[in-house]
């Protein structure tokens, strides 16, 4: 894994369900409702993971039915990098995805983006 992309996995490890998330502008988005770490193997949301006895690949398994709910190209990044899922009213679907690559900053109860709420995609 590339330094950045360990970068990204410290930071997204210090990330805990229940956080407020607000992005770029300073606008409170939500609270993390999903913290998902980075699989640097995944290619798709389909794809067979290499050892399924591993607790990891059933997580992994079971998260790519149903998370993140989204078109698969997208679905594919989210896995590879990371993500949170947000729960938001400013969706009408209730819920934003971030890609781990998005978090500016973590702090003690707090999320800071690095893009608009407005370039977030939402929950299919």
């Amino acid at each position: 894994m590339n330094q950045q992309g360990t970068q990204q996995q410290a930071t997204i490890s210090r990330v805990t369900t229940g956080m407020r998330v607000v992005d770029s502008t300073g606008v409170e988005i939500g609270t993390v409702d999903l913290v998902q770490r980075g699989d640097p193997t995944a290619v798709t949301v389909q794809a067979p993971t290499a050892d399924p006895g591993s607790s990891l690949d059933e997580l992994i398994e079971s998260t790519a039915v149903e998370e993140p709910d989204v078109p698969a190209d997208l679905a594919a990044r989210l896995l590879h990098s990371g993500y949170l899922k947000v729960s938001t009213e400013l969706a009408r679907t209730g819920a934003v995805y971030v890609l781990a690559d998005r978090i500016a900053a973590v702090t003690d109860d707090q999320v800071r983006l690095d893009v608009p709420a407005a370039d977030l995609p939402e929950e299919e």
